[in-house]
């Protein structure tokens, strides 16, 4: 059996006077506040839409919120129950999947493992890295890596 999971939108919307009061998806009580959401076709009271792991209000947290196995979850819990994890390319140990990663290629890295691997220099935002023989390596360790080899590198 497939359990199908959605993400879906929460739209803030501020309740008009002169209409009829909505119903409210989690207590089924009138709506009477100034503002209701709006999420899974349903309008929710603001402390009514909670996430059913961690009772967060999801209309605090971001404007989407996930269902599966008919529990309604922010992003955290939804990832953290039915996400994919994986190990880390330099350390080998799991990454939750809720977990901040960096990127290089098919190479997912904790973000504290995401540093030269040769003299372990930590990469800054515009830093160049370069991925060589699967190693993450800094821009002075790649040049020697290539006069070593015979290589020179080329300046663009």
């Amino acid at each position: 059996l497939l359990l199908s999971s959605c993400i879906s939108g929460i739209q803030m919307l501020s309740v008009q006077p002169d209409t009829k009061p909505k119903g409210c998806a989690g207590c089924n009580r009138k709506i009477k506040d100034r503002y209701l959401l709006k999420a899974l076709d349903k309008y929710w009271h603001e402390d009514c839409l909670k996430c059913a792991c961690c009772d967060c209000r999801l209309g605090e947290v971001g404007s989407t919120l996930y269902t599966k196995a008919n529990l309604i979850l922010c992003r955290r819990d939804y990832l953290r129950l039915f996400g994919v994890t994986g190990n880390c390319a330099a350390c080998s140990k799991l990454i939750p999947a809720f977990e901040m990663v960096m990127r290089a290629k098919d190479n997912v890295y904790h973000l504290d493992c995401f540093a030269c691997q040769l003299c372990n220099q930590r990469f800054c935002v515009g830093d160049k890295f370069f991925l060589k023989n699967n190693m993450i390596l800094c821009q002075t360790d790649y040049e020697e890596g290539l006069m070593k080899e015979g290589y020179a590198p080329q300046v663009r």
